[in-house]
């Protein structure tokens, strides 16, 4: 599941930065592009936030409306990694707080 959607959103964030006429910057946009992969970042926060898989799947849906309802800052390389954690936080708050 975690090489899924990392392949989902890798593919999504390099789209995007070929295509960044209307791109605005956010308080989630880097200065850089951080050297970790997406798949690194996810298998890592998977092995230390102890949250259930099925959080992973509540971050990505939380991704995708957020990138329906906020058009001009898309998910690209420069805000995917912070866009992810907070994503996984907040489903992990919903999800698995008892």
């Amino acid at each position: 599941m975690i090489a899924f959607l990392s392949s989902l959103l890798e593919r999504v964030a390099e789209s995007n930065d070929h295509n960044q006429q209307h791109q605005k910057i956010s308080v989630f946009h880097g200065l850089t592009r951080p050297n970790i992969s997406i798949q690194s970042y996810l298998e890592r926060i998977f092995k230390y936030a102890n949250c259930s898989p099925s959080c992973f799947v509540v971050a990505y849906v939380y991704l995708d409306r957020f990138t329906q309802r906020q058009p001009s800052l898309p998910i690209n390389t420069f805000n995917v990694h912070r866009l992810l954690i907070t994503s996984v936080m907040v489903a992990a708050k919903f999800m698995d707080d008892m």
